[in-house]
């Protein structure tokens, strides 16, 4: 599967059009004639278009043609498809729902931090094409924002030094959106093939029958005849996503009882 880079528009344009709500002036009556179109709709049309059929078919024409205008009307709203795949990716993280304050924020960072986990996985459940996406170059949108402060705010008073909490809240997004991206691609295979994850195994039982040789390979044969290894299954994956994370926050919390040595 080949990745799509975040960040590579025009960046005055991309924040521009990131953050338009900002420049959006209640009661300010619009000057000339009403547009048929909006940038919020090229941005909803644009995600629908990747959820149907993934991100190769996201460009400018089949966005256009979703929206029943000419290719040039979209245009005069946004630059090209990179401002383009920036404005999907923030909207989508911005779907998020991190609550900010008390009484609907959970209690306890370790609970916050997992309540990240779960929107981040129903959120590439919703669009798997997020993982099509490589976000290096993150847009700086009010999405990261929000999602960052939510997660910053977590880890920010359990008593780690700054460094450490801008740390630990990077770990945290690594693990969660990959091991959540590739659980969506889990599902995304059954969707688009129809064949469930037994049926896939069950049609390469050959493999285990002719071609693998356990003296090869003791450590796999070990943990296989010990019901060590579940396979690649949805379940399987569920459950290492659950063991890695309680791993890493445990390892925060190790972190924090654990004062910081002078050198």
């Amino acid at each position: 599967m080949a990745l799509s880079d975040s960040g590579r528009g025009d960046p005055r344009q991309t924040l521009r059009l990131l953050w338009r709500g900002l420049a959006e002036k209640p009661g300010k009556p619009a000057r000339g004639r009403k547009p048929r179109i909006t940038a919020d709709q090229i941005v909803s049309a644009a995600v629908s278009l990747a959820d149907r059929e993934r991100l190769p078919a996201v460009t400018m024409e089949g966005v256009a043609a979703a929206l029943g205008v000419g290719t040039m009307s979209l245009y005069t709203h946004v630059p090209g498809k990179a401002e383009l795949m920036d404005l999907m990716v923030d909207a989508a993280w911005g779907e998020l729902d991190l609550p900010a304050e008390p009484p609907a924020r959970p209690e306890g960072w370790r609970e916050q931090v997992q309540l990240y986990a779960r929107e981040t996985l129903a959120l590439y459940r919703r669009h798997p094409w997020l993982r099509e996406i490589t976000t290096v170059r993150p847009p700086l949108g009010p999405g990261l924002l929000g999602r960052q402060e939510y997660l910053l705010s977590s880890l920010a008073d359990i008593g780690l030094p700054a460094r450490q909490v801008t740390a630990s809240a990077g770990a945290v997004v690594a693990f969660v959106d990959a091991t959540a991206g590739f659980e969506a691609e889990h599902q995304h295979a059954h969707e688009v093939t129809g064949q469930t994850e037994a049926e896939w195994w069950a049609a390469r039982q050959s493999f285990w029958e002719d071609l693998f040789d356990p003296p090869s390979y003791p450590t796999i044969t070990r943990l296989w005849a010990a019901d060590g290894l579940a396979g690649s299954t949805a379940e399987s994956v569920a459950e290492a996503r659950e063991f890695g994370l309680r791993a890493l926050l445990d390892g925060i919390e190790a972190a924090v009882r654990t004062p910081p040595t002078g050198r």
